[in-house]
């Protein structure tokens, strides 16, 4: 007699109107219905699926995608555990993410999907939610980037064509004073636009994202502090890090030395 296996970890989000969920389960799910979008990674293991159009089978590294209200069940090939992580989006975020885009409702067409691109922004989006990070920018760019992402290839709909809006009052905002905090609405709201629109807007006209931006001018405003003699962890927090570890890593990743090293060099 096999044994059977459910392990469920409910993670708690730092944004309403998303859960996060990780499984570990050879348990055979009866038809059912999620009234949220979902969209998951296989971590290990398969399941055979039914769906909208027809059976369907998902392996390890494959994405998984579910509208609100549509029937599907799913079964462990062999009988073996399989691994998954879900994220679910309350339908009424994407609809007002999306609002600027199409009106049409939000779906996907495709319940399973080999896209490392898509696994990779759904991994680096659960990773983040679940480590219940306070950065607001870099939580509102890895939701909002996951669905352009996701409307983008994998949607029923077209994203409307917008020419690329002028950013440079969200660039301002950003060198003026990058050790304050902000939020991507913060930054949209400065150009008249969704975040939806502005992270494409952005990313299009600078070749990085705001919060990207943001990480590297708190490295440069970190180094003259470092250069002007302040100590490590006062110099982290003066340039909006969230500690010395934090500030260390940006800054080896931008300047390949570290802090330490960096001062001792020059003060």
């Amino acid at each position: 007699m096999i044994k059977r296996i459910h392990q469920v970890l409910q993670h708690r989000s730092p944004l309403s109107g998303i859960e996060l969920m990780s499984l570990a389960s050879n348990h055979h799910f009866p038809r059912h219905a999620h009234d949220q979008f979902g969209v998951g990674v296989i971590d290990g293991g398969a399941q055979r699926s039914w769906s909208g159009i027809g059976q369907v089978e998902a392996g390890r590294g494959d994405v998984i995608m579910v509208n609100p209200g549509e029937i599907h069940d799913g079964i462990p090939i062999d009988n073996r555990i399989r691994k998954w992580r879900m994220i679910y989006f309350d339908p009424q975020l994407i609809k007002n993410e999306l609002k600027a885009e199409t009106h049409a409702p939000f779906e996907v067409i495709r319940p399973v999907t080999q896209d490392r691109l898509l696994s990779r922004h759904v991994e680096r989006l659960f990773n983040v939610l679940a480590g219940c990070s306070t950065d607001r920018l870099a939580l509102e760019e890895n939701v909002v980037g996951t669905l352009i992402y996701a409307l983008r290839r994998h949607g029923t709909h077209q994203l409307r064509d917008h020419s690329r809006p002028c950013v440079a009052r969200a660039l301002q905002r950003l060198d003026s004073a990058p050790e304050v905090p902000v939020s991507l609405c913060d930054l949209a709201n400065l150009s008249n636009l969704s975040r939806f629109q502005f992270l494409r807007a952005f990313t299009g006209a600078i070749g990085i994202t705001p919060h990207a931006y943001a990480i590297q001018r708190r490295a440069r405003l970190a180094k003259q502090l470092l250069a002007n003699g302040f100590a490590l962890a006062d110099a982290a927090a003066r340039s909006g890090f969230a500690d010395q570890s934090h500030m260390t890593r940006a800054f080896v990743r931008q300047f390949g030395v570290t802090p330490r090293r960096y001062q001792a060099a020059v003060v």
